[in-house]
């Protein structure tokens, strides 16, 4: 998965100019676009980064479990499960009946650009 910075203008003006024949389609379509560095900062907060990280180290079998281990209530995990889903940060695998949350996200390094509002997101080496 790919994450870029780029305003819903921007990314409107790029996508008709693909309809209109004027651009080339982007190659990977898998890009998750955040209209800022703060609405994909809005989503790392403390609370979900946590989650993130007992989804990557422990594994849980399934959301109950993730909301105990998490100690938050399961209604309140699997909003933020959504949130993240969304995004591409988690996915579920199916397990018999259970849906079990798994990451799909690595690090990645965001280029901040003090003077414009040309910030990147970049994968980490």
């Amino acid at each position: 998965m790919k994450y870029q910075v780029q305003s819903h203008a921007a990314l409107r003006k790029e996508m008709l100019a693909v309809a209109r024949g004027e651009k080339r389609a982007p190659k990977n379509a898998s890009v998750t676009n955040f209209e800022s560095v703060s609405t994909l900062l809005r989503l790392l907060t403390p609370d979900n980064r946590a989650l993130l990280a007992t989804i990557r180290d422990k594994q849980p079998e399934s959301v109950a479990a993730l909301a105990r281990l998490c100690g938050r209530a399961q209604p309140n995990v699997l909003r933020t499960l959504a949130k993240l889903e969304a995004v591409g940060f988690v996915r579920y695998k199916r397990v018999k009946n259970r849906k079990v949350p798994t990451t799909s996200v690595s690090s990645f390094t965001i280029k901040i650009d003090p003077f414009s509002m040309n910030d990147r997101v970049e994968r980490a080496a």
